[in-house]
């Protein structure tokens, strides 16, 4: 099967939504309303180029000169100013089409096109022009005639325009791909979503994709279920034990987590969950390279717990720190995130302190499923072991629940805690609920944090039990 060429937008993770980056002399519409991001995506394509060599030709139909549009973007880290006029020139056509109209402008680009030895062209104006013309045939030929000629020498081509085509515009039924930009409000946030409406002769990624705008430009964070959804990288299953960094839970699961698995810790805010994981990352070394990615901590406020804890945490590069405090995340940037730094740092021990992060950065609630799922059959794939946190009420119920009502097949094993009034004091408990094809003591424990950290001491009486009863049928 013969693949098609293609030309890398230098933003990762469009190449990776348009299957590898654009088809080399193909046409494409990138459509948005002012302020959606054309302008910068398109710029940022225009430099990438450019810093690989190749020569651009960057038309626009405004009426005013180039100079603002270079003010804003010598705020990027993109732009680069030496690159204008040498791989990157930048051309208005505005008076051209004023007075002599779109054969004009065709002969025109014809003409720059082979001069410069163009191999990308973005027309900033394709509203522009469409006003400009008197039926839908005249779209069409004016369309026609820039990427036939483009494509004649290998031109790619990047029609810009600040309205929504419907598909069956002209315009839509000529180029070879389509790209919308949107930014859309939910509540008192915006979020910034692409989609590729059309892509002729390629698969790119369906759905929409959270992208965000910065200093850096634009950065595209592929929706992860569907970036994921045909992943083959993976290690072979192996039937290892992770030791969780305190002897005494060791011993309730035949010496530790099997290698690669999932496990969550789900119990009310002080029940021993964050000190669990302070001593499963303690054991990070430069053969299994810890990291713990949160929400709620700073990395020198967790050292200095894991300090007051009496746990030794190890210093990089055998243990990493990745803090996202909850403001305006976005669930798919925190996915490509923790991904990216666990590949990077070659990550085997791994605990996310917690879930309620992902949840709360949600936009679409209904999307967990499928997003945690992915995520942790992707960790899984890369051997790596990890351990979530989930916070339930203070008090004790008989409903306890994860971020979604799948989460029981999602994880691989479930560690409860709890926290019983007894006399008027809390006494935390901690018991193993679930162990995927392992074998685990099933007898809930009495747990105490000290100055070294967990201690897990007798089973629970008969009778303490009887208050705990109802909980151990909880769910997941």
């Amino acid at each position: 099967m013969q693949k098609l060429r293609r030309v890398s937008s230098g933003i990762e993770g469009l190449d990776r939504v348009l299957d590898g980056g654009f088809i080399e002399g193909a046409s494409y519409i990138v459509q948005g309303r002012p302020g959606a991001g054309k302008t910068i995506l398109s710029n940022q394509v225009a430099f990438a180029r450019a810093a690989a060599g190749a020569k651009v030709l960057y038309v626009t139909l405004l009426a005013e000169t180039h100079e603002r549009l270079f003010q804003a973007l010598s705020t990027l880290d993109f732009y680069d100013g030496e690159k204008v006029g040498q791989h990157i020139v930048y051309l208005s056509v505005f008076q051209a089409l004023r007075d002599e109209g779109l054969g004009a402008i065709v002969k025109l680009l014809r003409n720059e096109t082979k001069r410069h030895g163009a191999t990308l062209l973005v027309f900033d104006g394709l509203l522009n022009a469409r006003d400009r013309a008197d039926t839908d045939l005249d779209v069409k030929t004016f369309v026609a005639e820039i990427q036939s000629q483009a494509a004649f020498v290998g031109c790619t081509v990047l029609f810009l325009t600040s309205t929504r085509l419907e598909d069956s515009s002209p315009e839509h039924t000529m180029v070879d791909g389509v790209i919308d930009l949107s930014d859309d409000l939910f509540g008192v946030r915006t979020m910034r979503r692409l989609q590729v409406r059309k892509s002729r002769g390629t698969g790119a990624l369906g759905g929409l994709h959270q992208f965000e705008i910065s200093s850096k430009g634009i950065t595209v964070y592929p929706r992860l279920e569907q970036a994921y959804a045909l992943s083959t990288e993976g290690s072979e299953p192996s039937d290892k034990r992770i030791s969780t960094g305190c002897a005494d839970i060791d011993l309730l699961i035949e010496g530790g987590f099997p290698s690669g698995s999932v496990t969550l810790l789900a119990g009310p805010a002080g029940s021993g969950k964050t000190t669990f994981g302070l001593h499963f990352l303690s054991q990070g070394s430069p053969q299994e390279p810890a990291l713990h990615f949160g929400f709620f901590e700073t990395p020198a406020r967790l050292r200095m717990k894991a300090s007051k804890l009496g746990i030794h945490l190890p210093p990089e590069p055998s243990f990493n720190v990745v803090w996202n405090p909850i403001a305006e995340n976005w669930l798919d940037k925190l996915g490509h995130q923790l991904l990216d730094r666990v590949r990077e740092l070659k990550v085997k021990r791994l605990f996310i302190d917690g879930l309620g992060g992902f949840e709360r950065a949600a936009i679409q609630r209904e999307r967990l499923t499928e997003f945690l799922s992915t995520l942790a059959n992707q960790l899984r794939e890369l051997g790596v072991t990890t351990v979530l946190t989930w916070e339930l009420s203070e008090i004790p119920t008989t409903a306890v629940t994860g971020p979604t009502s799948q989460m029981s097949a999602i994880i691989d094993n479930l560690i409860l805690f709890r926290q019983l009034e007894k006399d008027h004091d809390l006494e935390r408990t901690i018991a193993v609920q679930k162990m995927r094809d392992s074998h685990f003591v099933t007898t809930t424990r009495k747990l105490d944090i000290t100055d070294k950290g967990l201690a897990i001491g007798d089973r629970l009486s008969s009778r303490e039990r009887s208050g705990v009863t109802a909980n151990n049928s909880d769910k997941v």
